[in-house]
């Protein structure tokens, strides 16, 4: 979603004038001052949210700032400067996260770094207008990312879960047209359409069931066709919260019913929660586990967070409004204006663009998804229920490993786990392991064989037609005695499909990537340490280490590091990569000229990823969309500096 502008005094005085010039002469329309809180139905209150917490999918626009007076012979005191104030609480928030990166404490440091983050994203301001904010936030992203190299190293895997773009950002990039046919027949379906949320029809509503009907049918489609697998569910938890079942298209509308969900300013998960508003309502988040990505999870701390917003507001759509924006802006709209009315405040522009569209989103979703033989969907083959066994586990486990315990692969585990980032279990804590159904005894008694402290790196491995133990030690980087050994094999002949143990050293053997086959000289500079090379060039801190023998993160002393660069078979430049002597600037620009070569559109240029950069903000600069980056170029879930896009035009 896109930053809100600032507002001149000049427009928010016009603005209120117009307001209240509206309110005198309209006779008709009765308006009144709710109470701080409006008063709802009677229902049962949910445990009450923390106060307002920064809003989800917005920015709130900071207060408008005097301007400051002529100055006079009288010694005016100075006036305080709120980009230096901001500045101070972000860089509290900072230095406390250093600090917490020093002593090893990962996840209270991770907290910290996101807490200034938000602070600045948060702010209101411009972050590119005023250069202290710009490097403030450059700082503030350069401490997260360093400690996303060190949670790579302890996890002992780089793969992440990948993230998809959050449908409610396309629906609300468009403009839709009213189109009077569609109109006109809606208004006569939601007459007949049963609902306990309540169904309105407007120009905004009736644009947004044409552009679904249209450019974004396909959106909808494949939600429709996700929200099978997760329906019963989702019903389930919102009628043992005591919210409206119809709720469900909240989620529809926000993630497609897409676990991994994610919108351009960070809401995450099916439900779009923001990080603090998650953690008010217990969803957890660290370098592991994000909550906002488990299904159940997130249902529920929606459900209740809506609940609570219901009984603020007594109005369903208010209470959506709010869980756009955030509680705090709605309220004020209502304060400001008299009127406790979304469709009010909508014909006022008191709310954010994005959160004028949202309700007008959600109705024309809800309406569609409700009436399928009219528009066509009735043909969509909703997905199944996957069903899932629980175990508690209190270890760390690689998800290969895991996998190899019951004939699964990594990638059904992950989609079992959603909420798990890495291809990894949390250490130190208890996590409970989604696996296929009926798997539960199997894994139980197999992981038995290994031992709970080599969990993250041994592994099962299936022989095959010719396999040996020679050929199995050179793979995994061990040796044939200490196969050997933990499988008590009395010869060196393996039978094929029958299982051994691989122990493996901490460390020593990585199958999360491929990487060039010819090494590539780097000319240690100054201030260059092992991690910042590492992340430079998108390979893991302990890749660099193994290639070059070091042990910790200063450089002193080395003039060159041998690297393998990371490719991914099958990808434009491959060979070019695994091939080439030429240095890492070059390599990359001859990956990138490779997957131009093979490019039939017109128009084609490429982008080096700069510090800060993201998908979105790359999309916009070229004019194109999120989704044409991730069709055209792989390995786009986590940018790093100095990669290469190929950006082409989004159609």
């Amino acid at each position: 979603m896109k930053l809100l502008s600032h507002r001149t005094l000049t427009i928010v005085f016009a603005a209120l004038l117009a307001a209240s010039t509206v309110s005198c002469q309209s006779a008709q329309k009765q308006t009144f001052t709710p109470p701080p809180q409006a008063q709802a139905p009677a229902i049962t209150a949910a445990t009450k949210a923390p106060e307002p917490q920064p809003v989800k999918n917005v920015k709130p626009a900071p207060e408008p700032q005097a301007k400051a007076a002529p100055s006079t012979p009288n010694v005016q005191p100075a006036q305080a400067d709120p980009i230096a104030d901001l500045i101070a609480k972000v860089e509290k928030e900072y230095l406390a996260g250093e600090a917490n990166h020093q002593a090893g404490h990962l996840d209270a440091a991770k907290q910290n770094f996101d807490t200034a983050a938000n602070l600045l994203l948060n702010s209101g301001f411009d972050l590119r207008s005023d250069e202290r904010l710009e490097k403030e936030l450059e700082r503030v992203l350069e401490g997260s990312n360093s400690l996303e190299s060190v949670a790579q190293q302890q996890s002992g895997s780089s793969d992440q879960q990948k993230s998809e773009p959050a449908p409610i950002d396309e629906a609300n990039d468009a403009t839709p047209a009213v189109d009077a046919n569609v109109k006109a027949k809606a208004e006569a379906e939601i007459k007949s359409t049963n609902s306990d949320l309540p169904l309105m029809m407007t120009d905004q509503v009736a644009g947004y069931i044409n552009f679904y009907s249209n450019r974004g049918r396909g959106t909808l489609e494949r939600a429709l066709a996700r929200s099978g697998r997760y329906e019963d569910m989702i019903r389930r938890v919102l009628k043992e919260e005591g919210v409206p079942q119809d709720l469900i298209y909240l989620a529809q509308a926000e993630s497609g019913f897409h676990p991994l969900a994610v919108s351009r300013v960070g809401a995450r998960g099916m439900w779009q929660f923001m990080g603090s508003r998650a953690k008010g309502y217990g969803l957890q988040r660290n370098f592991w586990v994000d909550d906002r990505q488990d299904p159940e999870k997130s249902t529920r701390a929606a459900a209740r967070h809506l609940k609570d917003l219901y009984t603020q507001f007594g109005d369903w759509y208010l209470a959506m409004a709010a869980y756009n924006s955030g509680p705090g802006r709605v309220q004020s709209a209502v304060k400001r204006t008299g009127y406790a009315d979304f469709w009010e405040l909508y014909r006022r522009n008191v709310l954010p663009k994005e959160t004028r569209n949202y309700v007008p989103i959600i109705v024309a979703v809800t309406i569609m998804a409700k009436n399928p033989e009219q528009y066509g969907l009735d043909d969509v083959n909703r997905d199944k229920p996957i069903p899932y066994d629980i175990v508690k586990i209190n270890y760390s486990i690689d998800l290969r490993l895991a996998a190899e315990c019951v004939d699964a692969t990594a990638a059904d585990l992950q989609d079992l786990n959603p909420s798990l980032l890495r291809l990894t279990t949390p250490k130190d804590r208890e996590y409970e392991l989604h696996l296929p159904s009926g798997t539960k005894d199997k894994f139980v008694s197999t992981v038995a064989a290994i031992p709970a402290d080599q969990r993250l790196w041994w592994r099962y491995h299936k022989v095959q037609n010719g396999e040996t133990l020679a050929s199995l030690a050179k793979t995994y980087h061990t040796t044939v005695k200490a196969i050997s050994e933990v499988n008590k094999l009395e010869d060196a002949s393996l039978e094929p499909e029958s299982r051994v143990v691989i122990p493996i050293a901490p460390g020593k053997y990585s199958d999360t990537g491929t990487y060039a086959r010819r090494i590539t000289r780097y000319k240690v500079h100054r201030g260059d340490t092992v991690e910042t090379v590492a992340e430079n060039f998108a390979v893991p801190v302990r890749m660099v280490r193994g290639w070059n023998h070091l042990k910790g993160n200063s450089l002193s002393g080395r003039r060159v590091l041998y690297l393998h660069l990371p490719v991914t078979p099958g990808a434009p430049g491959y060979e070019v990569a695994s091939k080439s002597k030429a240095s890492p600037k070059k390599t990359q620009k001859l990956q990138a000229k490779t997957a131009t070569a093979a490019s039939v559109h017109a128009g084609v240029v490429q982008h080096q990823v700069k510090q800060g950069e993201t998908l979105y903000s790359i999309a916009s600069s070229y004019k194109t969309t999120v989704a044409a980056l991730q069709r055209y170029n792989r390995n786009t879930a986590t940018l790093r500096p100095g990669m290469i896009l190929v950006v082409r035009d989004a159609h």
